[in-house]
């Protein structure tokens, strides 16, 4: 597993009896206008709502107007929040659709340019060798040029395709689980990934 995914497998939340019946009073106090029961809510997603809506429009300077529509769009909808549900699939659920609509409105504008691959970023690569670069040059400079051809081919697949691929393989989620966070079916959650690994396949086929 490497960095990226072991960052979001860190993250990980093990459902709590009783944490989740301090949630459930504080979504009952914001569905009566309570603001601060709110705002308790907010700082609880906040870091994670940045995250997803990063990962899927890959753009840092537009994640904080996109995060500040997440929560309008929460605030505005809470009342119909069924509480026997779970609020982190019903959030995450918006985050995608508020994400998703930015990305279609960008390309009704204008054609959508590559992302720029940062050197920071960690890559997604599960077969890289555990021996040290700097003890061996030669395999340090194939790592970072597997490395970069895989952030490319990650950065083909649309948005949707590139999500379920990311909570399927880094976060081990389970198809169904994935489906309902999308607001969609397990079959069609797991059609995305059969099309993400099917062009990932295509891109890399030399590598594998």
């Amino acid at each position: 597993m490497d960095g990226t995914c072991l960052e979001l497998a860190s993250k990980a939340v093990i459902p709590d009896p009783a944490e989740g019946e301090v949630e459930r009073s504080l979504i009952r106090r914001a569905q009566r206008g309570e603001r601060a029961a709110f705002d308790t809510l907010v700082r609880r997603y906040d870091q994670e709502v940045l995250r997803m809506a990063l990962r899927i429009v890959q753009s840092p300077e537009e994640v904080q107007d996109l995060y500040q529509e997440v929560f309008l769009k929460v605030y505005r909808s809470l009342g119909r929040f069924r509480l026997e549900a779970r609020f982190s699939t019903w959030l995450y659920r918006v985050v995608m659709n508020v994400c998703l609509d930015h990305l279609r409105r960008q390309k009704a504008r204008h054609e959508m340019q590559m992302p720029e691959i940062e050197e920071s970023q960690p890559d997604l690569l599960h077969k890289l060798p555990d021996d040290r670069p700097v003890l061996n040059p030669e395999r340090a400079l194939e790592a970072q040029e597997i490395g970069s051809r895989l952030q490319l081919a990650m950065a083909r697949l649309s948005p949707r395709e590139r999500l379920v691929f990311e909570l399927k393989h880094c976060q081990g989620m389970k198809l169904r689980d994935i489906g309902e966070m999308c607001g969609t079916s397990e079959e069609a959650a797991k059609n995305s990934l059969f099309r993400a690994l099917q062009k990932l396949r295509t891109d890399l086929q030399d590598l594998v």
